[in-house]
């Protein structure tokens, strides 16, 4: 049916009203129409690529993406939603986290771990990752890599999915599910014998079809990367570690992660176990995970980093939280590559640009540049100068939502 002679005006009308009005905005906006964002006034910026800082900078965020990135006098008649005054503070990217345990809260005293296990359920212990997601955003991570679920099973994967659907905070989150163990090769220990199969802290396998096996079933469960355990300390060598996963079932888990577009993270602190997990084609091994391992041997590790650094070997920020009270202190560990000697640019870069690549996430997070997910955070202080600023988060942006501004974001 034909439109009446005067709806036909009136909608002519209305169409050419519209393209007058998106006529008139764009010659405004130099002849492209301009969206609306977030415009961030930094009073420094760091380049963690060239390690310097730039001075006067302007970012402006439209939904979850940088659009445009340079110096201030260039930006600010950008248009805008708002503008947010960070000229007393230095911006950086979202910083990275490539070795967390966000469901982890292992009580103080001995047995705690076993206890951790014998006392709380997944769902308990996802409630207590999200605390512990939250507050590890709010020390300026925005991405971590969970490897693994310290016996909690799946529940890492409920809580990364929770997190990118909005609903609770945290950083995104990668993650390896249940990790990989030989049976008898981690915690807990002095258990009894009756129990190892209903308390364990990760999927024990002996052999390499077990291994291909739960390489195959966590990968179902929703991995994003698997986690395996090549050595553990022994107590019957004083501590030391012993070879537990084998070449061939290391062999098996990298095989079946590989096919599947992930890579394999390796616990490894011995000689044995580190040369086994290279040769099986691991993509990262850990020289030193344990808390109190460490704490005994810090001269050990200065001599590691410095090694590693003359090898040229990529260093990348892990800080293997697992009690209540290191969730959200991540940047202690860049605070000790610093007083180890790493100089800052580089630990800079070991908790960005470097951590990115590792994670393949090179093209979406680690920089502050145009069309990368608006990652970003503000600090007090210098860290090129002084690393300890990154304990004083202002600001926390990521995907381009707010969740620390200056006027409410604690510093510690």
């Amino acid at each position: 049916m034909a439109e009446p002679p005067d709806m036909a005006k009136r909608w002519r009308l209305l169409v050419s009203v519209l393209l007058a009005v998106s006529a008139v905005s764009q010659a405004q906006d130099g002849g492209v129409a301009q969206p609306a964002g977030v415009l961030l006034h930094a009073g420094q910026l760091v380049d963690v690529k060239a390690g310097r800082l730039l001075a006067d900078q302007g970012i402006l965020v439209v939904a979850d993406r940088i659009a445009a990135v340079g110096p201030w006098a260039d930006l600010q008649r950008r248009p805008a939603e708002r503008t947010i005054d960070l000229t007393a503070r230095v911006v950086l990217p979202g910083l990275i986290d490539a070795h967390t345990h966000l469901l982890a809260n292992v009580p103080d005293g001995p047995g705690g771990y076993t206890l951790m296990l014998a006392t709380r359920g997944p769902a308990y212990r996802a409630l207590e990752g999200a605390a512990n997601a939250r507050a590890t955003l709010m020390a300026g991570f925005t991405t971590v890599r969970d490897v693994e679920s310290e016996g909690s099973g799946y529940a890492d994967v409920a809580l990364r999915d929770a997190i990118a659907a909005g609903l609770v905070d945290g950083p995104r989150m990668l993650v390896a599910t249940r990790g990989i163990a030989a049976v008898g090769g981690y915690l807990p220990w002095r258990l009894n014998p009756e129990l190892f199969t209903l308390l364990s802290g990760a999927q024990m396998v002996s052999g390499a079809d077990e291994a291909r096996r739960a390489a195959r079933e966590q990968i179902r469960g929703g991995a994003d990367h698997l986690k395996v355990y090549a050595d553990w300390p022994d107590p019957k060598l004083e501590g030391q570690p012993r070879p537990t996963l084998m070449l061939e079932e290391l062999r098996a888990v990298v095989e079946e992660a590989h096919q599947g577009g992930r890579k394999v993270a390796a616990h490894a602190v011995g000689p044995a176990g580190i040369t086994h997990a290279v040769n099986a084609g691991v993509d990262k091994a850990s020289t030193s995970e344990e808390r109190e391992y460490a704490s005994r041997r810090l001269e050990g590790i200065r001599k590691v980093l410095e090694s590693a650094r003359k090898l040229r070997v990529r260093l990348v920020l892990g800080s293997d939280p697992a009690e209540r009270e290191a969730h959200g202190r991540n940047a202690e560990e860049a605070v000790l590559m610093v007083r180890f000697g790493v100089p800052p640019a580089e630990v800079l870069r070991a908790a960005t640009v470097d951590a990115a690549a590792l994670l393949d996430l090179s093209a979406k997070v680690g920089t502050v540049e145009v069309g990368k997910q608006a990652d970003l955070i503000a600090v007090d202080g210098n860290p090129l100068a002084d690393m300890t600023a990154l304990r004083r988060i202002r600001f926390v942006m990521r995907a381009g939502k707010i969740y620390a501004e200056p006027a409410t974001a604690a510093g510690r």
